[in-house]
């Protein structure tokens, strides 16, 4: 009963490795305003000291 349990584990594991790795590949063609970067400016004053 156990080695039941384990071997379903293991399976469940493979595949929502796979279903991982599938929406890492695919995902972006089919929602790519959830892949895409924040686009704004950001801009910081840098002070050097001449020491």
């Amino acid at each position: 009963m156990i080695w039941k349990l384990i071997k379903l584990l293991v399976a469940v594991a493979i595949l929502g490795g796979v279903g991982l790795v599938v929406y890492a590949y695919v995902g972006p063609v089919l929602f790519p305003s959830d892949f895409a970067a924040p686009a704004q400016t950001v801009t910081q004053d840098v002070t050097l000291n001449a020491d």
